[in-house]
């Protein structure tokens, strides 16, 4: 890990966070809650909010694929995804769901303020994002996709949605 010059979790824990926020929405892959984990370890995520059916640390099946990130991403449990954003709008997150409907924008077309706080929003693997919580929505953003299928794994998705957001904030020049 020297090598690769990363940070300890003490070091982790005491750097400033990007200013993004994951609330994840009904996620019933443990696998895929751990995922979440290791990837807004790596683009050092304010926090994490389990709502609903997903499943929390400590769980073997999280720490298969968070590969000890549960201990350097602070997450918290919210029984409901909307009172979660409901709270994090009161705190200043713009909330931005990852959907397919017919008034989302495309990620590639959406240009995040750099100078505000965000809550990206990731749905159930088979049934989405809630309706309730799309309504409550500042923005419903879609991936755009080319192939047969109409949808990618929760993981691609946070991963392309996280790269996207912090590229746009610019986030990697400072």
């Amino acid at each position: 890990m020297e090598e690769l010059n990363r940070l300890t979790v003490e070091e982790f824990k005491a750097e400033e966070k990007s200013p993004i926020v994951i609330v994840l929405d009904n996620v019933r892959s443990l696998n895929n809650v751990g995922s979440a984990f290791r990837t807004s370890d790596a683009f050092r995520i304010e926090k994490i909010y389990l709502c609903g059916i997903t499943g929390t640390p400590p769980h073997k099946d999280i720490q298969k694929t968070a590969l000890g990130a549960t201990d350097s991403v602070i997450w918290e449990y919210a029984g409901s995804t909307l009172d979660a954003i409901q709270k994090l709008k009161q705190e200043g997150y713009t909330i931005c769901s990852l959907e397919q409907v017919s008034n989302s924008v495309m990620l590639n077309e959406f240009v995040p303020n750099p100078d505000s706080k965000f809550a990206l929003v990731f749905g159930n693997e088979v049934f989405g994002v809630e309706d309730e919580v799309i309504k409550a929505s500042d923005y419903i953003i879609e991936i755009p996709q080319l192939g047969t299928k109409h949808s990618l794994n929760i993981s691609v998705t946070m991963g392309i949605a996280l790269w996207d957001f912090m590229v746009k904030m610019g986030v990697f020049k400072k």
